[in-house]
C-alpha cells in the first residue's frame, strides 16, 4: 500500500449554532463521500436504466472484494461498454416483479450496485436529479459468470491497472475511500447472504443490490409438466424484515482518561506489533445505550470504571460492515485499577501519561502491517494512524477536549 498517509474528508465551512458551540463537526476516515445515494431512486427502474445507461456513467469493479485501481491512492474506474458483456445491454430493464417471476438459483447474476450521483460532475439528469452516476460490480469470477468475469479482468488488467489487496485498504484518497467503504460492504453484505435467514433457501439481489428478497418461485426447481413450484412460505415476504436489507454492526470505540485528567486507557492484543497500543473498543449489544456499551466493554477488557461518557464522532468501517462510534469517557476515582482477568481479551493494558501520548502520536504512528515511522526510537510507545478514530479520539484528548469548554 506504500507508506503515504492520506488526508482526510474535508467538510464544508458551517457556521451553524452547533458548530459555534461545539466545534467543527469531525470527519473521519471512510466518511465525506461525494456521491448523492439518492436511496429513494433504488426502487425506480426507470432511473436505474437511464443512469447505466448515461454514456458518462462509471463502474468501479471489485474482484473478491478487492477494487481496480491506478495505485494505492487512486481507484480506477471503467465505462460501460466494458461491463456490458457481464452485465447485458440492461440489467435493470425489468421491473422487480418481473425479477422476483423469473428467479432461477441456478443462475449467478452479476450483481449492479447503485453507488449514488457526484452533483458536482453534470451530464446526467433524471427529473431535478443531476450528477455523474457511479455503480459497482462484482466481477468476481464464480457460478454461470466465471468465465465472463475474468474476462473483463484480463482486459482491465491489460490497460495497466490492477486489483489492490481490499482487506485492509487504508491508502486511498478521502472521497474514493469513502466511494470504496460503501460499495465493499454492499457486495460484502450480497456475498454473505446467498440464502435466507428465514427460511433458509435461495435468495435475490433489487433494488440496484440494497436488498436481498426470498421469490415465493425458482425457476430451478420445475414440477413434471414445466412449471416453477412454489416455495413454501417465509417471514421476510411479508411486511418489512430486518433480513432482508443491508447489515450495520454497530461498535463502541472509547478513550478512557483517568480521574485527575493526566493518563489515557490504552490496550493491545497479540496480533498488535511490539509496543502498538491502542484505544479500547467492542460492539453494541442489544437492548444498551452507547454510553453503557462503552462502561461495559471498559470494564470487562480491562478493569476499570467509567463515570460520564460523552459521543465524539463514527466511522464507517467497511470490514465488513462496522459502524465505530467513538466516544470519550472519564474513569472513576479509585475505578483505575486495571484487571484482565474478566475478559482474556486483551494481553495488557496500561495508563500512559499524556506527554508519552503526545510523542508517539508525533513519532510512533503506523498502520498494523507497517513498519514503525522514521523517527521512532525502539520500545516507545506506537499508535494507529491518522486513519483510525482511534487516533483522533487520542488526538482530541491531548487537544483538550476535557477543558471546560469542549470542542469536538
Amino acid at each position: 500500500m506504500g507508506s503515504t498517509v492520506p488526508d482526510l474528508p474535508i467538510l464544508a465551512k458551517d457556521d451553524s449554532m452547533l458548530s459555534r458551540k461545539f466545534g467543527r463537526e469531525i470527519a473521519n476516515y471512510f466518511s465525506g463521500s461525494p456521491l448523492n445515494r439518492i436511496s429513494f431512486l433504488r426502487t425506480d427502474y426507470g432511473f436505474l436504466r437511464a443512469a447505466f445507461a448515461h454514456p458518462g456513467a462509471a463502474f468501479l469493479l471489485l474482484d473478491n472484494l478487492s477494487p481496480l485501481a491506478k495505485d494505492a491512492a487512486n481507484l480506477s474506474y471503467v465505462t460501460r461498454d466494458i461491463v456490458v458483456p457481464l452485465t447485458g445491454e440492461e440489467p435493470f430493464k425489468k421491473s422487480e416483479q418481473e425479477q422476483v417471476k423469473e428467479f432461477n438459483s441456478a443462475i449467478t447474476p452479476p450483481v449492479v450496485l447503485f453507488l449514488g450521483i457526484d452533483e458536482k460532475k453534470p451530464g446526467f439528469e433524471y427529473r431535478e436529479y443531476r450528477g455523474k452516476p457511479y455503480f459497482a460490480i462484482d466481477i468476481t469470477p464464480r457460478g454461470t459468470i466465471a468465465d465472463k468475469a475474468r474476462s473483463i479482468i484480463d482486459i482491465v488488467k491489460a490497460n495497466g491497472v490492477s486489483f489492490i489487496d481490499g482487506r485492509r485498504l487504508l491508502s486511498l484518497n478521502a472521497p474514493e475511500a469513502a466511494i470504496y467503504a460503501e460499495a465493499r460492504a454492499l457486495l460484502d453484505w450480497n456475498n454473505r447472504n446467498p440464502f435466507c435467514g428465514g427460511c433458509s433457501q435461495p435468495t435475490m439481489s433489487i433494488n440496484a443490490g440494497w436488498k436481498r428478497l426470498c421469490p415465493p418461485s425458482d425457476l430451478a426447481v420445475v414440477s413434471e409438466d414445466g412449471v416453477p413450484k412454489e416455495r413454501a412460505d417465509c417471514a421476510t415476504r411479508h411486511g418489512i424484515s430486518n433480513l432482508s436489507f443491508p447489515r450495520t454492526d454497530p461498535t463502541v470505540i472509547m478513550a478512557i482518561v483517568s480521574a485527575d485528567g493526566t493518563k489515557l486507557l490504552l490496550g493491545r492484543n497479540k496480533r498488535f506489533p511490539p509496543f502498538w497500543y491502542s484505544t479500547l473498543a467492542g460492539f453494541l449489544e442489544p437492548g444498551e445505550s452507547i454510553e453503557e456499551a462503552v462502561r461495559r466493554e471498559t470494564w470487562e477488557e480491562s478493569g476499570v470504571k467509567v463515570g460520564r461518557v460523552v459521543i465524539h464522532s463514527s466511522q464507517p468501517w467497511p470490514y465488513p460492515a462496522n459502524l465505530m462510534i467513538g466516544a470519550i469517557g472519564q474513569a472513576t476515582p479509585g475505578g483505575e485499577t486495571i484487571h484482565l482477568g474478566h475478559d482474556e481479551e486483551l494481553d495488557d493494558a496500561k495508563w500512559f501519561p499524556f506527554d508519552e501520548v503526545r510523542d508517539a502520536v508525533v513519532n510512533g504512528t503506523s498502520g498494523l502491517g507497517e513498519p514503525a515511522p522514521a523517527g521512532y526510537n525502539e520500545g516507545g510507545l506506537r499508535l494507529p494512524p491518522h486513519t483510525a478514530i482511534a487516533n483522533q479520539l487520542i488526538q482530541a484528548v491531548l487537544k483538550g477536549y476535557l477543558d471546560v469548554v469542549s470542542k469536538m
